[in-house]
């Protein structure tokens, strides 16, 4: 089911400048048993991710209803929030009054295998280098072409994600993942002042460890970096946690920091 500003439909105007440019945000949740997960936190996540780029984000209660009729109709599903500046005429130049575009659509859960929470993925590592842009780092705006073009290097269908690395040689993340890695029981995860996504549920994992007591480190995080890790894990609020078992020709184990992060998500409450 889609919806556009809150009515069924399956049409956006030729002139919305989400399509014309890019020029729009977006979120990625669940819901379960009718229940929006984390949703607080991906509230939060679109007003801030809106007024970076000078959208004026929809109201709460807008989007809410959205979600309760998406969820009356299938009560588990992926949900996918966008919200564009909206229409306006030729040009770059935002319009002065621009009227925002709200598309809330559902879709089912997806099929991966069991195994791979279980026993960990096999990833990629990506030939294609994310640009460095400080203004957009960390926000999920609609601009994924480098997403895209990365995800068409692999058609293995045992090859579960891609590893982003930018200019610099430096680890961001996957093509829809954050990435964490385990260094002496301690969480690592790239620093994302430069570019790449700062998912919910990357805030969520540095708070649950945080408070069990586990020392976490943002930093800048090297391929050396990564091979050296004792564990590897990768997070969206859609898979959850997966453990990367395999990057090339370097293996993992499913390691016990791993298990206990994917306990601490599975059991976490909406805060």
């Amino acid at each position: 089911m889609n919806l556009v500003n809150g009515a069924a439909s399956d049409a956006a105007s030729a002139t919305d400048r989400g399509l014309a440019y890019g020029d729009g945000i977006f979120r990625t949740l669940l819901i379960r048993a009718g229940r929006p997960v984390w949703w607080r936190r991906h509230a939060a996540k679109l007003a801030s991710d809106c007024a970076a780029v000078g959208i004026a984000c929809p109201r709460l209660d807008q989007f809410e209803r959205d979600l309760g009729a998406l969820a009356r109709e299938t009560p588990d599903c992926v949900i996918k929030i966008i919200v564009t500046r909206g229409s306006g005429p030729r040009g770059y130049a935002p319009p002065v009054n621009a009227s925002p575009t709200r598309i809330v659509t559902s879709s089912p859960l997806p099929a991966h295998p069991r195994d791979w929470h279980e026993h960990g993925v096999h990833v990629h590592l990506c030939r294609l280098r994310l640009a460095r842009q400080p203004v957009l780092a960390g926000i999920k705006h609609l601009n994924r072409l480098e997403q895209v073009l990365a995800r068409a290097e692999w058609n293995d269908p045992a090859v579960a994600e891609g590893l982003l690395c930018d200019t610099g040689d430096l680890v961001i993340g996957g093509t829809m993942t954050n990435v964490v890695l385990v260094r002496q029981g301690a969480l690592v995860t790239p620093d994302l002042t430069s570019c790449g996504v700062a998912g919910v549920t990357r805030g969520l994992v540095l708070e649950l460890a945080r408070e069990n007591g586990v020392a976490t480190h943002v930093q800048a995080v090297s391929i050396d970096d990564l091979l050296g890790s004792d564990e590897v894990f990768l997070i969206n609020s859609v898979i959850g946690v997966w453990p990367v078992a395999k990057l090339d020709c370097r293996t993992w184990p499913v390691g016990p920091v791993t298990a206990q992060v994917r306990k601490w998500l599975q059991s976490a409450d909406d805060r």
